[in-house]
């Protein structure tokens, strides 16, 4: 499995108990959605191992305890800590119409409702402070926040992004 292909889950941050337990913290919307988690993938010098729970336990918010199938032995599991865990990207949950993944919007059009088409989509920034979606215009870049009022419309079918950037946004950009 590629990374490329997976998501990050969330990150090993420590033993649990003395069976080889493990505290996995959760990078995720809803915990709920990985209820029936029975394998993810650890990040080990750069090659995603693949590792099947026996037994998950929530604690709270986004913290679950994670028995793995074979691995009783502390000082074993130790070596998993402060390592990421990743899920394949069809293991995400199904989102609503006007929500959506990052990485799916990646090479989009994106059309703003004054300017119209305005470029594609490069990437998707995700700072400290806010998330960017990082848009190429002619080799010209143009940055708009990720926030509700600001996302029209997703249209996955033409992979086209309808947007509302404020006004003189783009501008600033393009001058």
């Amino acid at each position: 499995m590629k990374k490329e292909n997976c998501f990050n889950l969330g990150k090993i941050t420590r033993l649990f108990g003395t069976k080889g337990e493990l505290t996995l913290l959760l990078d995720v919307d809803d915990p709920n959605d990985y209820a029936k988690l029975d394998f993810f993938y650890v990040d080990i010098d750069g090659d995603l191992v693949p590792f099947f729970v026996e037994k998950l336990t929530f604690r709270n918010n986004n913290t679950v305890i994670v028995k793995l199938i074979d691995h009783n032995d502390p000082q074993e599991a130790e070596k998993l800590i402060n390592h990421l865990a990743y899920l394949p990207l069809d293991k995400l949950p199904q989102l609503k119409d006007d929500q959506f993944y990052f990485h799916e919007i990646i090479g989009y059009r994106v059309i703003d409702d004054e300017a119209g088409e305005i470029g594609f989509v490069k990437d998707v920034l995700e700072l400290p402070m806010q998330e960017l979606i990082q848009i190429d215009k002619d080799g010209k870049e143009i940055l708009i926040p990720v926030a509700d009022e600001l996302i029209e419309k997703v249209d996955r079918e033409n992979k086209i992004l309808y947007i509302s950037a404020p006004e003189g946004l783009i501008d600033i950009y393009l001058e």
